[in-house]
């Protein structure tokens, strides 16, 4: 199942999300720049479990806490965001708030560093690593397949920008992950997710 809405949602959308496709998109013909407004409130996809969600717009506070399993993608997310996640995979496409992935351990996230200030506002307790990195070649791929997918059911101009000039945005991007998981463990689990 998909659903689309075209407009803002409200705190705890996709609460609980078990499966299928939502879509939030700009209402049409909004003056608006999306990677700069909020669209979704407060605590979206927490405690999601699988499915997958595009945003096109900003998240508030606490965005995929307790995410399980759910695939998201996003233009930017407030405080806390991946807290206690752990599973699935959330890709944002701009700022973040501070504390970002406080007591995450399983999952993954992509975050597009622009302003270049993600390190100062990650919590300490998980590890980053930037995705342009020589030996990081299947993760560019993946979150250029991510992005692709992403602005296919969007039509977001921030991820045409980044996709663009992918060259010069993959040196922007984070991969960040819980300490107790490798690299290896997690080229596993995108292998899984593309069977």
């Amino acid at each position: 199942m998909t659903a689309v809405v075209h407009g803002e949602a409200n705190d705890y959308f996709g609460k609980g999300l078990s499966g299928g496709r939502i879509v939030v998109q700009t209402p049409e013909g909004s003056p608006f720049i999306a990677h700069e407004n909020i669209i979704v409130g407060n605590t979206v996809l927490y405690g999601a479990i699988s499915g997958e969600c595009y945003f096109r717009g900003v998240a508030g506070e606490r965005f995929a806490v307790r995410n399980s399993g759910a695939t998201a993608v996003v233009e930017g997310v407030g405080d806390h965001g991946c807290e206690y996640m752990t599973g699935g995979l959330v890709t944002i496409l701009g700022d973040t708030g501070i504390n970002f992935g406080a007591g995450m351990t399983g999952g993954f996230a992509y975050v597009y560093d622009e302003s270049n200030h993600f390190a100062d506002r990650v919590n300490q307790d998980i590890d980053i690593e930037r995705i342009g990195a020589e030996h990081m070649e299947a993760y560019r791929n993946h979150l250029r397949g991510v992005i692709e997918e992403y602005v296919r059911d969007t039509g977001s101009l921030r991820g045409k920008s980044i996709l663009n000039n992918f060259s010069d945005a993959i040196g922007k991007f984070w991969l960040i992950k819980p300490k107790a998981a490798s690299l290896e463990s997690l080229l596993v689990d995108l292998q899984e997710r593309a069977a």
